[in-house]
C-alpha cells in the first residue's frame, strides 16, 4: 500500500463521524481513534436582535495581507523546521521556487511536507512551530 491510499484513509477518517477505526490490508495494520470532546451545555438567555459581529481576527489579517494564501491540506502539528534547532525552511522575505519546502505538518506520526505550488516571496507566516492546525487554516501567504 502507498502513502497516498494511506493519507487518503486518513483524511476520509479524519472528515468521518466515526470514532474509532481499525484496518487492516495485507500486513498492514492501522488503528485510529478521535480523542473524545467534552461536551457541556449551556442554557442561554433569548435575544432580542442579534448584534453584528466584527470579523474575525483570521479575516482581518486576511484583508490585510497581500498575496495567495497557502492552506492547510490536513490537520496535525506545524513544524517550521526539519529538527528542533534548526534552521527555519521559510521566513517572512524569503524567496521560494515551485517545490521548495514550506514546512513540515505531522498527521498521525507522519511527517508531510508541505511544498511551494509556485515562485513567490513569502510576505506572511500565520502560525508558530508546534500549533496544532486543522484542515484549511492559513498557514503563510505567498506573493
Amino acid at each position: 500500500m502507498d502513502t497516498t491510499k494511506i493519507k487518503q484513509i486518513i483524511a476520509l477518517f479524519e472528515e468521518s463521524s466515526v470514532a474509532k477505526m481499525d484496518l487492516e490490508i495485507d500486513d498492514i495494520k492501522i488503528s485510529l481513534e478521535k480523542p473524545k470532546a467534552e461536551v457541556s451545555y449551556v442554557q442561554a438567555a433569548p435575544v432580542a436582535a442579534a448584534p453584528i459581529a466584527a470579523p474575525s481576527l483570521e479575516t482581518q489579517k486576511e484583508s490585510q495581507v497581500v498575496g495567495e494564501a497557502i492552506k492547510s491540506p490536513l490537520v496535525g502539528t506545524y513544524y517550521a523546521a526539519p529538527a528542533e534547532g534548526e534552521d527555519t525552511f521559510v521566513s517572512v522575505g524569503k524567496k521560494v521556487k515551485q517545490g521548495d519546502t514550506l514546512c513540515i505538518i505531522e498527521a498521525m506520526k507522519v511527517m508531510n511536507e508541505i511544498k511551494a505550488e509556485k515562485d513567490g516571496t513569502i510576505v506572511d507566516i500565520s502560525v508558530k512551530n508546534g500549533d496544532m492546525i486543522q484542515f484549511d487554516d492559513v498557514l503563510m501567504y505567498i506573493e
